[in-house]
């Protein structure tokens, strides 16, 4: 008897358990959002259509001169002439310094006077030879000494042509290093002019966009020193190699204005608009959901969100463009895909 007294109240208390779960289970799932499938959700729609597709690209970069050079002697000595200051205007050949070059001179004259000396030889042993007089080696030496001595002038003549420095090609000195009085070494800088009559524009363009410029294209510049003027520029130098970005310098050359003078450092930009297609089919950017390898689009049918998968080639900032799965005058969802699914009915908003 007291057996089955425990035998039932065990049963008692799992009946009590399992009544109290699943009166717990119907309270849960009475709590549980079920979407009504009835409710139209709110979205922003536009029309696939054609377009006429372009991309306008922006690069920033700062202008380099043309040339620049630090003029650097190929003698020593101290500096006797300096005519030129910073900022000053040289033409090409014009002097920059000039290194005190006497001692060259004086050696000079003196192997002129040697060289008299062995003329005067050469005369005199032509006639013995002729006689018998002397040997003809003397001859022969004093036409090798002859030799000698004209190697040694060219020589120095050389040096002296060295000690006058003078501007390589035209532009603007842009930093002077020593001063009139100074005793220079060989190589070591003296000034540095800048031609700027040219400027390059150099500008970094990534990989996605590089192929929107070539060799020899025109390009419009503008810049902020001069926002109401526009300079024409073109593509001298297109990179074969990028950096570690994926960026590769793009070199665009242009004259110099007199009126609105650039200078080397300065900032210039480029937009640089390349038509990518004619009149294509194209929808919003936002339109497309999914990934870059199975894009999709929500397209509004009957009033219910249909996703369908399309195909997509070109972009710009803005648009895609659809080559496949869609018609031109198709409504797609371009916000509010975040509450969709295939078959949700919607309102456009």
């Amino acid at each position: 008897m007291k057996r089955i007294l425990v035998l039932l109240a065990i049963v008692a208390t799992l009946g009590l358990t399992a009544w109290t779960l699943l009166s717990n289970k119907e309270k849960v799932e009475a709590k549980v959002y079920r979407p009504d499938t009835n409710l139209k959700v709110g979205v922003r729609t536009a029309k696939a259509e054609l377009r006429n597709l372009s991309q306008e690209s922006e690069f920033l970069g700062s202008f380099a001169p043309n040339r620049e050079v630090e003029i650097r002697p190929q003698a020593g000595g101290q500096i006797i002439q300096l005519p030129v200051e910073e900022g000053q205007y040289v033409r090409a050949g014009q002097l920059i310094a000039k290194i005190d070059d006497d001692q060259l001179r004086y050696q000079v004259e003196a192997q002129q006077v040697t060289m008299e000396g062995h003329q005067n030889d050469l005369k005199r042993y032509e006639n013995l030879v002729k006689g018998d007089a002397t040997p003809a080696v003397n001859l022969e030496r004093t036409q090798l000494n002859i030799r000698a001595t004209q190697a040694q002038i060219k020589q120095l003549q050389k040096q002296i042509a060295n000690a006058t420095i003078t501007a390589p090609f035209a532009g603007i000195v842009t930093e002077k290093m020593v001063e009139k009085g100074s005793v220079v070494s060989v190589g070591s800088p003296i000034a540095k002019v800048t031609d700027i009559s040219t400027l390059k524009l150099v500008v970094d363009v990534p990989e996605k966009s590089i192929n929107q410029f070539r060799v020899g294209q025109t390009i419009t510049i503008s810049t902020e020193v001069y926002p109401d003027a526009r300079f024409t520029g073109h593509v001298s130098l297109i990179a074969a190699e990028g950096d570690a970005a994926h960026n590769y310098p793009v070199e665009i050359t242009v004259r110099n204005s007199d009126k609105n003078m650039l200078r080397a450092g300065m900032y210039g930009s480029i937009e640089n608009t390349n038509k990518l297609k004619g009149q294509t089919l194209a929808i919003p950017r936002q339109a497309i959901v999914g990934s870059a390898k199975e894009p999709q689009v929500y397209v509004v049918e009957n009033g219910k969100a249909v996703l369908k998968r399309v195909g997509i080639g070109v972009t710009t900032n803005d648009y895609y463009e659809i080559t496949k799965g869609l018609q031109a005058g198709d409504q797609v969802v371009t916000s509010g895909q975040i509450n969709l699914q295939n078959g949700t009915p919607v309102v456009a908003q």
